[in-house]
């Protein structure tokens, strides 16, 4: 089995990039999010751990100005905001990759790299995409974060789900984003594909971005996570440097504690006749 080498623990110092503080999100008479307070940090990975339903994807569409929240504290550089839309989050130096991924299968991989927000050369009626730098920057990036692709005008929709999400990360890194939040970027990949992309997320953190890392794997938390907040049914139930909890309590968190116990013992086969430790028949 391979170990993953320690890195220095983490202490809770310094203006947080992005800072949630006791924030709630309702809507209507259904609670989404309740109390949820977090921080993430330039060169850390805070780590978002739950089960469905549990509140994430409320909490990445706070962080990512898809909606408002309703009360609390919403932070970044220690300014408090109100985030109307995902543009203003970029313009703050916020980028989300979904699970789902923004990209068009058939168009090329430095076309996607640059969507939405491709440079031009010329002028008026003369003016036209500028492939070759496209081509180039595309190239230079990947490969600075890692990535060897064969050929960055194959189709994106050609790669493998890890490679596109690394495809992603680096895109976020270029276009100078200071919080990368990731959604579950390893849920439909297999072990060695997870592998390769939390190999990119920790470049991202190394690169000197915050990372919150939404997933609902301890074991790749762990692997990466500098700062644990735990989420169920909307509430917080844990918040954790990676220096105070070990990766066997924070899988028995994760999976319910004292819950899982008390649903192991109800599912236990209760003893019965002919079967070891049942009543035996008598004549």
């Amino acid at each position: 089995m391979t170990t993953t080498p320690e890195r220095p623990d983490v202490t809770a110092g310094g203006t947080a990039l992005v800072e949630l503080d006791d924030v709630s999100k309702y809507y209507g008479n259904i609670r989404a999010l309740e109390g949820v307070s977090l921080e993430v940090h330039a060169g850390d990975i805070t780590c978002v751990l739950g089960d469905n339903g549990a509140g994430k994807s409320t909490l990445i569409k706070i962080i990512a100005g898809l909606h408002r929240h309703d009360a609390g504290a919403f932070r970044i550089d220690g300014e408090d905001v109100s985030l109307s839309n995902p543009r203003e989050a970029l313009d703050r130096g916020i980028a989300t990759v979904y699970q789902d991924l923004a990209v068009v299968p058939l168009m090329p991989v430095w076309r996607n790299f640059f969507l939405g927000s491709e440079p031009t050369r010329g002028k008026g009626p003369f003016k036209r995409l500028d492939v070759d730098t496209m081509r180039a920057t595309t190239r230079a990036e990947l490969l600075r974060m890692g990535i060897d692709l064969r050929d960055v005008d194959q189709p994106i929709g050609t790669l493998s789900g890890g490679e596109r999400q690394c495809v992603a990360i680096a895109r976020a890194v270029y276009f100078g984003a200071k919080v990368l939040v990731l959604d579950e970027p390893t849920a439909a990949l297999g072990v060695k594909q997870s592998g390769v992309v939390l190999k990119y997320v920790a470049a991202a953190r190394d690169a000197g971005l915050g990372v919150v890392l939404i997933t609902h794997n301890p074991h790749h938390a762990y692997l990466v996570g500098d700062r644990f907040v735990l989420l169920k049914r909307g509430a917080m139930t844990g918040s954790h440097l990676r220096s105070d909890i070990t990766l066997d309590e924070l899988t028995r968190q994760m999976a319910g504690g004292s819950e899982l116990e008390e649903l192991s013992h109800e599912l236990r086969r209760a003893p019965s006749p002919g079967r070891p430790g049942g009543p035996s028949d008598r004549a």
